[in-house]
């Protein structure tokens, strides 16, 4: 099917299904209603909870200072069907219909928003006091465990294992973070950057293994492959996540090498009529050139409008975003915006051992990424300088006195 064929296909469609009800799910159905669609919205949970956010559910949620964290949405005033507490089995793009635990639903435009889904550590399923942290229910399962302030392993020190470790040190447990790889955020941010975070574990109290592989489980403890046995009232887990994808098994929907959707610039998947948006896509990045996986919050916030634009077959909206994410960890508030992966310099605004420092990153003197530690204002404006590609002064750059707007070349 052509492109004009397809456009003109979804702005004539009358009912819009949103497989997935978190973040991406809800925008998209938010943005078709804001944009003037007139069709049925069906927007499908597996969750039995009213829709809501995640980043509060290791913070506020996990330390009882909210009970939850609901969109403030009025689905009702807008129109959208809520159907929730009905997990996707599959999807028949023949028939156009998605197949749910409830039967068979009947779509003209699908959204596929399931999200990811965290990765389990192998041999600990069914072990007691072995939790994840993805869920609302999740957080509410841990709630009690923090309040208790149970000594706690930690698997993982990634921005959910380090967000955590911060909750249950601030709860009054005694918290040890194992890690696979030889720093923090390993995955992530190459060695030297990662390099000062390290302290921010021992400035807290956490206690940081790193080179450091899980043997097994038991009851009470964590056997690590060294032979070290480290007491655990409770295990969290936070190796990373996957996309929930494992229902299109069939369905003629490409998949990734990571098992993600592989959606074009507009976000459209490999099927006419099926778009995908959030943690369960990837997109081609004109920017970066490469194609992108993001799996956070920002990327689902953004997504939907591209989307929303496309179904309603206004003028073909490219998805092309510079990605952005927060994390708050010990006491610092952490912002990344940008990609890093094809950056030829590095630069450093700031004493990485103090309390406020960024790095930026360049690729032929344009800025292309940055972390910013508790310094919002680099973020702010380097965020708007890596969109618009403009040169820059790497002299000036490094002056961590001047605003970083200054070192525009």
């Amino acid at each position: 099917m052509s492109e004009q064929t397809q456009r003109q296909g979804t702005s004539q469609a009358r009912r819009v299904v949103v497989a997935g009800a978190g973040m991406a799910g809800v925008q998209t159905a938010v943005a078709l209603r804001e944009r003037g669609f007139t069709g049925t919205v069906t927007l499908i949970g597996a969750e039995p909870h009213q829709p809501y956010d995640r980043p509060p559910l290791s913070k506020a949620v996990l330390l009882g200072k909210a009970e939850g964290s609901a969109f403030d949405v009025d689905f009702d005033a807008l129109d959208i069907e809520l159907r929730l507490g009905c997990e996707v089995l599959g999807l028949r793009t023949a028939d156009h219909e998605l197949d749910t635990e409830a039967g068979p639903v009947p779509y003209d435009v699908l959204v596929l928003a399931t999200g990811a889904e965290p990765i389990r550590l192998p041999g600990a399923e069914g072990v007691p006091g072995v939790h994840l942290l993805r869920t609302l229910d999740d957080a509410e399962r841990l709630r009690p465990v923090l309040a208790r302030q149970h000594d706690i392993v930690v698997v993982g020190a990634g921005w959910i294992g380090a967000e955590f470790a911060t909750a249950a040190r601030e709860a009054g447990c005694a918290v040890t973070v194992v890690e696979a790889a030889d720093r923090p955020l390993a995955g992530a941010l190459p060695a030297e950057v990662a390099a000062p975070m390290t302290a921010w574990y021992e400035d807290s109290g956490t206690v940081l293994r790193t080179h450091a592989r899980v043997e097994r489980v038991e009851p009470g403890a964590v056997i690590l492959d060294d032979g070290s046995r480290l007491p655990a009232g409770a295990v969290v887990v936070g190796i990373g996540a996957r996309p929930a994808t494992a229902w299109l098994a069939g369905s003629g929907i490409e998949l990734g090498a990571h098992g993600e959707v592989v959606a074009d610039d507009h976000l459209r998947t490999s099927v006419p009529e099926v778009f995908a948006v959030g943690d369960c896509a990837s997109f081609p990045s004109g920017r970066y050139g490469e194609r992108l996986l993001v799996h956070h919050w920002d990327n689902a916030l953004q997504g939907p409008r591209t989307v929303a634009a496309n179904i309603l077959g206004e003028t073909p909206a490219v998805y092309d975003p510079v990605p952005y994410f927060w994390s708050e960890q010990f006491g610092r508030f952490v912002q990344y915006a940008g990609h890093h992966a094809a950056a030829d310099t590095t630069l450093w605004r700031g004493d990485p051992s103090g309390p406020a420092w960024t790095v930026c990153w360049l690729k032929e003197d344009r800025l292309v990424a940055l972390l910013a530690v508790g310094r919002p204002r680099d973020l702010a404006q380097g965020r708007r300088l890596i969109e618009a590609g403009t040169p820059m002064d790497r002299e000036l750059l490094a002056d961590a006195t001047r605003p970083l707007k200054a070192a525009v070349a």
